[in-house]
């Protein structure tokens, strides 16, 4: 190898994103935000570009800015991989929960709703 592969080696794109989705095993997806103006009107317009990532570590979760670096392509769509993560995402752990969980929760027609202790009955109409 000569040094000016090495070089080029280190010239590779590296941008900010945000983890939008976990979609598998070491794969995920990042949303680059920007904006640009208009050409006519000149108004500014929010424009994104999603790209699939590789995820080595497994480390990244959803709302995570990560930064990410271009590198050879890896599956049939990743073409970028995960250098770190800027800034975790705040907020509780995605839990899976059961239907049995939902029906306890959320009145419906055939479960009513019961009483509060210390809430008054409804009066009667006469």
């Amino acid at each position: 190898m000569s040094s000016s592969a090495s070089d080029s080696r280190n010239t590779r794109k590296t941008i900010l994103g945000f983890v939008t989705s976990r979609s598998g095993n070491k794969s995920v997806k990042v949303t680059i935000p920007y904006k640009i103006p208009h050409p006519l009107y000149h108004k500014v317009i929010n424009r994104k570009t999603v790209v699939h990532v590789h995820d080595e570590k497994n480390e990244t979760k959803v709302g995570d800015k990560v930064e990410i670096m271009e590198t050879r392509p890896i599956s049939r769509l990743k073409r970028w991989r995960v250098v770190s993560v800027v800034q975790s995402a705040v907020g509780a752990t995605a839990e899976a929960i059961t239907e049995a969980d939902v029906a306890a929760t959320v009145p419906t027609k055939t479960t009513r709703a019961t009483p509060v202790a210390g809430a008054a009955e409804p009066a009667p109409a006469s």
